[in-house]
């Protein structure tokens, strides 16, 4: 008897014990429904992303785009031309559009890849107008490596903190950007990054603005 009272003890004990660490499991779980929501943080966004024809910085279009992606947003790829861009370090891409087919109320952001490629578009007047537009619009406007010159040679960073490839800073100072000379710099809804190396942070810098 005394066998027996043991082993319906011993039981009891173990069931408790099973159940103890159940629901401490669940109490440290991430509910399913908010890991989809962060995912789709940005569900319903559109963002266009303009690269040039050869030597765009690969990590600078490849990061931030999947950041954007993973996060729910649609992201295309804008070029000079249709034919396949092609990487500074290799990265092989086919665009989506022409620049000149960008209609900046399709877009929630408008954003420009560096790279040494990405000086075809510095003196670029449509490119300039089209940039323009977007801040009127109150749209989120981006640009990394030497591609803020760009921004500068619009217009659109006179009087606004920002930052560059330092090799290109006083491009900026000279447009009236007050030249920061941070990895990524944002001033309202312009968004700019010094390089490679602030690719990632860039992206979700981008993806905050988005948010917002």
């Amino acid at each position: 008897m005394k066998q027996v009272v043991l082993v319906i003890g011993v039981l009891i004990l173990l069931g408790a014990l099973l159940v103890g660490c159940k629901e401490k499991k669940e109490e440290v779980s991430i509910p399913k429904e908010e890991v989809t929501k962060e995912e789709k943080a940005l569900a319903g966004k559109n963002v266009v992303m303009i690269i040039a024809p050869e030597n765009f910085r690969d990590e600078e279009l490849l990061e931030p785009k999947g950041i954007l992606t993973e996060k729910g947003a649609g992201v295309k790829l804008a070029c000079a031309s249709l034919e396949t861009a092609k990487g500074m370090l290799g990265a092989e891409v086919k665009p989506d559009m022409l620049i000149n087919d960008i209609r900046v109320e399709n877009w929630d952001a408008i954003i420009l890849v560096g790279g040494t490629g990405s000086s075809i578009y510095w003196e670029d007047s449509s490119v300039h107008s089209m940039l323009k537009e977007a801040v009127k619009q109150n749209k989120i406007v981006g640009a990394i490596c030497i591609a803020p010159v760009t921004l500068a040679n619009a217009g659109i960073l006179s009087g606004k903190k920002a930052t560059v490839y330092q090799s290109e800073a006083q491009k900026l100072k000279d447009k009236g950007a007050e030249y920061t000379g941070e990895g990524v710099q944002r001033d309202g809804n312009v968004i700019t990054a010094s390089g490679p190396p602030a690719a990632r942070e860039f992206g979700n810098a981008i993806a905050r603005a988005l948010r917002e």
